[in-house]
């Protein structure tokens, strides 16, 4: 049974700014700073790579560690579950062969990633604001475009797409059980300071 509150504060790795050398570092500073679980973004690297940067993370922090679109990365890194989009194996098809207490989550943006996103563990709704990090992300929805999607789903919905502290708590009163990071701690110079700016914005 997934445990929501692991949704309230998501950090993100960013694939375009991610400085390998420092990364589980900083990914590390995050999660001292209030988050509450992180995701495994990387998606110009190898395989291989992905699978021991995610090992190196979950030998650092006390969270979940969830893999970006790749399943099978996330049981070869020994990873809490996965995150999936559209063009990704669907929610379903990892069923089969995910052990029993696998994290699935699913990217919703619009009313045709319904099907798949009804079958996830929980849903990431956006974008909500736009945002530079995602170049496949789509147009942004809106605050009321994140409140119609997450009702149509029966699974904790998080809001991504240009959170920043000052944006979280306006989400968050719209039925995001919680919010999910990438720009706002990863190109921020000390992540800690900035993960901890949004978890006071949202009162985690």
């Amino acid at each position: 049974m997934l445990d929501p509150k692991i949704l309230r504060l998501v950090a993100i790795t960013d694939d375009a700014e991610d400085h390998r050398p420092t990364l589980v570092d900083r990914v590390a500073a995050a999660v001292r700073g209030g988050a509450t679980s992180v995701q495994v973004r990387l998606k110009s690297a190898a395989p291989r790579e992905v699978v021991e940067i995610t090992k190196a993370i979950i030998a650092r922090v006390d969270v979940p560690v969830i893999v970006n679109d790749r399943a099978d990365i996330a049981l070869a890194a020994g990873a809490a579950g996965v995150h999936v989009g559209e063009a990704d194996l669907p929610v379903a098809a990892i069923r089969r062969f995910a052990p029993s207490g696998f994290i699935i989550g699913a990217s919703l943006g619009s009313d045709a990633e319904l099907p798949n996103a009804k079958d996830a563990d929980y849903v990431g709704i956006g974008p909500v604001f736009s945002s530079d990090s995602k170049s496949d992300a789509g147009s942004a929805i809106g605050v009321n475009g994140f409140e119609r999607l997450a009702a149509l789903v029966p699974h904790p919905a998080v809001a991504v797409g240009g959170i920043t502290a000052d944006r979280a708590l306006q989400i968050t009163v719209h039925g995001a059980i919680g919010v999910a990071v990438i720009n706002a701690i990863f190109k921020a110079d000390d992540p800690e300071i900035a993960t901890r700016e949004i978890a006071a914005a949202i009162g985690k």
